[in-house]
């Protein structure tokens, strides 16, 4: 009998926004391979409104804009008028939440179920509480009732297959990737960085997110300054200035100041040029499901001392430098190991590289095509 023709909506609410976060670019690296890759199954993609068009149409690709800013209205109710009117086979929601109520098999993308732990640390605002009280509340509800379970790493399978054990046998991992934008370069398009010396600073993203550790790496830098004899300066990726100034007050570390460099937004397709022109990226998370900012790093040639917590040394292996999130002397002593010893750079550079291309994306898009075909259509 000829294969049947499926149906496929996938939810992408937030990938047109400009400041997109990392469930955004899985969810849209993960589309761009499934149109390279599928050209039989008819795909809908569900996203919101926002000025970045950053995903084409194409034969059997199209993309329907649900005009809503309220994610509850734009998930519970425009979503499920969707799946309606174009008669849906299948719904894959690639962030973390989906409909009560539907009636077609769903495939969910569970990136962590951090929202379900214990909170690291209180650093959040009124919208995120929000989040996490609406993620806690309809969670659960959707893994009654959901056909197939995608998560990022073992080590998240593993938590979420404890925390929900009827659903051990419906949790698939599938990695996330790596574009090919992220590479070892040799000339720099953006003044900034164009006139930057290469290897003359440490790279962090200035997430505040608890779990990121930023308060832990400011005083691990701190201690660095104390005993290196390069004193590297560090650059601050997307934080505000004002609440680095907050935070340096708070934590006493106003000498720190004039050897940071604080860039309050960076946009995601000039990361290349930042994490190439840098000496190593710091990475000292507590809570990472997957950690994909690490590969990005390594895929440019850049080394990274990173935590040996979550999920991160699955992804990483032995291609890091490891340190203890929670002890500042260690993330410190890591940074001072890879700037002392050429030998451990050089190795970790060419690791780095190597480690980085056994994680893409056009393999995690047929890994997800294999979960689709799979699920076997009762009309």
């Amino acid at each position: 009998m000829a294969k049947r023709k499926k149906i496929i909506v996938i939810e992408a609410q937030r990938i047109f926004r400009k400041n997109k976060h990392g469930m955004d670019f899985v969810a849209l690296e993960m589309i761009r391979g499934l149109q390279q890759l599928d050209p039989f199954n008819q795909y809908v993609i569900a996203v919101g409104p926002g000025e970045d068009r950053c995903l084409s149409e194409t034969q059997n690709f199209s993309i329907v804009v649900l005009d809503s800013s309220n994610y509850l209205i734009w998930e519970q109710l425009l979503l499920p008028r969707l799946l309606k009117k174009v008669k849906a086979d299948l719904l894959h929601c690639t962030s973390n939440t989906a409909p009560l109520n539907m009636h077609i098999p769903l495939v969910l993308t569970l990136h962590d179920i951090i929202f379900m732990e214990k909170k690291i640390g209180n650093n959040a605002s009124m919208y995120q509480n929000l989040g996490r009280i609406y993620r806690r509340w309809v969670v659960p509800k959707i893994l009654k009732k959901v056909h197939t379970v995608i998560t990022v790493s073992d080590f998240e399978q593993h938590n979420i297959a404890t925390a929900f054990p009827q659903l051990r046998q419906q949790i698939v991992t599938v990695y996330n990737g790596v574009s090919s934008r992220f590479k070892p370069l040799t000339t720099f398009l953006d003044p900034r960085f164009a006139s930057w010396e290469k290897g003359s600073y440490w790279l962090l993203l200035g997430n505040t997110d608890p779990k990121k550790n930023l308060k832990n790496t400011l005083r691990a830098y701190a201690y660095y300054l104390q005993e290196s004899s390069l004193k590297k300066k560090l650059l601050l990726a997307d934080l505000d200035p004002q609440h680095l100034d907050k935070l340096l007050t708070e934590l006493d570390l106003q000498g720190i100041k004039d050897y940071l460099i604080v860039e309050e937004y960076i946009a995601h397709d000039l990361l290349v040029q930042v994490y190439n022109k840098a000496f190593a990226f710091l990475y000292p998370s507590i809570r990472e499901s997957f950690g994909l900012p690490l590969l990005e790093s390594m895929a440019c040639g850049t080394p990274v001392v990173t935590s040996s917590t979550s999920a991160i040394p699955e992804v990483a292996q032995d291609n890091v430098v490891y340190s203890n999130p929670h002890d500042i002397a260690s993330i410190a002593a890591s940074m001072l190991q890879l700037e002392q010893d050429g030998s451990l750079y050089d190795s970790l550079v060419a690791k780095g590289l190597a480690r980085s291309t056994q994680f893409d994306w056009n393999q995690t898009a047929a890994k997800t095509l294999d979960i689709y075909e799979a699920v076997h259509l009762s009309k």
